[in-house]
């Protein structure tokens, strides 16, 4: 099983997932503030899963999913997005993204949604 990647602006978000992933045996191998750089991210540590958030500066979430799958088709993201946001996760599911967990984040949720979309 290959790595996690973690894209969100706030770090402290970025720090409770890990955190959540940590303690339940998943390696996260990085970590991105916004969509460009987890493009960036993306092709140098091949990670295994990315969880992403929507709403971001310089890149959002949405078009960071489209420009990794058209890198790599197989790339597994799952989306993260503050309640109230549905409209932005049917946009994301329908770019490729495979699961989407809403915030606040419960453990049980985030792992269970890793173990799926990881198969």
């Amino acid at each position: 099983m290959s790595g996690i990647l973690i894209v969100d602006d706030a770090a402290f978000m970025r720090m409770m997932i890990k955190d959540i992933l940590s303690k339940n045996g998943f390696q996260v191998v990085g970590e991105a503030e916004n969509g460009l750089v987890a493009i960036e991210k993306y092709k140098e540590l091949k990670p295994g899963l990315v969880i992403m958030d929507i709403t971001m500066p310089e890149m959002d979430g949405i078009e960071a999913v489209k420009r990794i799958r058209s890198l790599d088709p197989q790339a597994k993201i799952i989306m993260c997005s503050a309640m109230g946001q549905q409209a932005m996760v049917i946009e994301a599911i329908q770019a490729g993204a495979k699961d989407f967990i809403v915030k606040p984040f419960q453990p049980d949720r985030v792992v269970e949604a890793v173990r799926k979309a990881m198969g």
